[in-house]
């Protein structure tokens, strides 16, 4: 009987702690990102320059970008279009219980998580619409709602606590306040459009989601995580490859995840993943040619990231098959996809958002987009982070190593290069094989403002700076945002 009382509490916490977070996710500041109009600013391999004269070559002494990047000069539009054309994945709340928790919310805690999605969502449309592709509607995105958040605010934790104490899911209707023009179901769809919001569906909140929450969560049940527990970028690395060798869509039959082994990556493990050997789990022949998303669990540093590691970086962010890095800053889970000068330009999933069906053919893909960018010195950016990178083919990967040893030099002043590349195969690596390199995010966040001769690019909202996604991995998170 005490056991039943004491399940019936536990309960009741997560429900209020899930109510709570939904809440304070929620909220959102006004404030605004700084671009600075003398200097590149780099998104996943392609260089953007705001000011309209005197760009001949805006790096000619810069050693981070190599010496074929692509330029577009003076187009800040270009520059909005492709950030916001990038798949964005944040909380959400009131999706179906999360299996064994009865959590219907990440918020608080699956911030890595959704970091990790990004990045595989990234490589998704690389696989299917290459780097050039942008989505149409993106210029049109709604700004974030920032006004008269405190009585809205209130009155979704009163709704939220009342639900919890009930132990009810109301379903919000309409799941999303997004507008959804241009969202209608056409009779001709592009093809282009059609893989877009497909690789979106496939983030999808839902049991049934090829690698959705649900799922992610699953599979990292053997690594010994469960929902509400704190997620490093290692054991993402290993989640999002059983995740997409699990996946049952045969569209993603053509693409597998290899994750590198003690900072190293094997070529002739690449090369195998490519060539599809050993086969995927149920099939019975090899396939002639997989496209290779190269996961890279790194650590830049000690308890502190090594500012020496800044032009590697920088260096690895301006290639343009880099997938970016799953990272952030102390407690807090970002991805990051560029940079300008010594600020890395990222991708905040701690914004909460409201379910949203994607199983519908024409479900709104407004709140899968963010109008804004964000921008964090590289100082403040903890030290352990996974980085990835998109292989079509052998011969893709066999130029991507020609590029990566140049950028690598950069990392050669200190005593360990971030990784290496080798020669040879390297021994699996188990799911459930303890991350002992795996560091929690440490430390509290700091807001740091403009600098005289910056100018607003874009209005941005902000997630509370104080916010904490979770705490040391030697606790056990019961409940999110402990």
């Amino acid at each position: 009987m005490e056991n039943k009382d004491k399940d019936e509490v536990d309960k009741l916490k997560t429900r209020l702690m899930s109510a709570w977070n939904n809440v304070k996710y929620s909220w959102v500041l006004k404030s605004k990102t700084y671009f600075s109009r003398n200097s590149p600013v780099f998104l996943l391999g392609k260089c953007y320059h705001f000011k309209a004269e005197d760009i001949d070559d805006p790096l000619e002494s810069s050693s981070t970008a190599p010496s074929d990047y692509e330029l577009v000069a003076g187009n800040v539009e270009a520059f909005r279009q492709d950030f916001a054309s990038r798949v964005w994945l944040t909380y959400r709340e009131e999706f179906p219980a999360l299996r064994g928790s009865g959590l219907t919310s990440d918020c608080g805690w699956g911030c890595t998580l959704r970091a990790g999605q990004m990045m595989l969502a990234q490589a998704l449309l690389l696989h299917f619409l290459g780097r050039d592709w942008t989505w149409t509607d993106a210029l049109s995105l709604p700004t974030l709602d920032t006004e008269s958040w405190t009585s809205n605010a209130a009155k979704k934790l009163v709704a939220s606590l009342e639900s919890s104490l009930q132990g009810e899911r109301h379903a919000v209707a309409g799941a999303t306040s997004m507008t959804q023009t241009g969202l209608a179901a056409e009779a001709s769809v592009t093809l282009p459009e059609a893989y877009h919001r497909k690789v979106v569906s496939w983030f999808g909140d839902l049991p049934s989601a090829q690698l959705g929450m649900h799922k992610l969560v699953e599979c990292g049940r053997s690594s010994g995580k469960q929902a509400g527990d704190w997620y490093g970028p290692a054991v993402v690395a290993h989640i999002l490859r059983k995740a997409v060798e699990e996946a049952a869509d045969p569209e993603l039959r053509g693409i597998t995840v290899y994750v590198a082994q003690d900072c190293t990556v094997y070529s002739g493990n690449v090369i195998d993943s490519h060539r599809g050997l050993p086969p995927r789990p149920g099939t019975t022949a090899h396939m002639d040619c997989r496209a290779v998303m190269i996961l890279i669990p790194i650590r830049l540093g000690g308890e502190k990231i090594n500012t020496e590691y800044l032009d590697f970086v920088k260096g690895i962010l301006s290639l343009e098959f880099c997938l970016g890095i799953i990272g952030g800053k102390p407690k807090q889970a970002y991805h990051f996809v560029g940079f300008q000068d010594d600020s890395l330009i990222y991708m905040d999933p701690h914004y909460c958002q409201s379910f949203v069906d994607v199983s519908t053919s024409d479900f709104p893909l407004e709140s899968y987009h963010c109008p804004s960018p964000k921008k964090m010195p590289f100082n403040k950016m903890d030290p352990s982070c996974t980085i990835g990178f998109y292989s079509r083919n052998v011969r893709d990967y066999e130029q991507i190593s020609e590029e990566l040893s140049k950028v690598l030099r950069l990392s050669a002043k200190e005593k360990y290069p971030a990784f290496t590349l080798m020669k040879g195969h390297g021994q699996d690596y188990d799911l459930s094989r303890p991350q002992s390199r795996e560091w929690p995010f440490l430390g509290e966040s700091r807001r740091t403002g403009a600098t005289s001769g910056d100018f607003v690019l874009l209005s941005l909202e902000t997630s509370s700076p104080h916010s904490a996604d979770a705490g040391s991995p030697k606790c056990e998170l019961k409940h999110p945002g402990n």
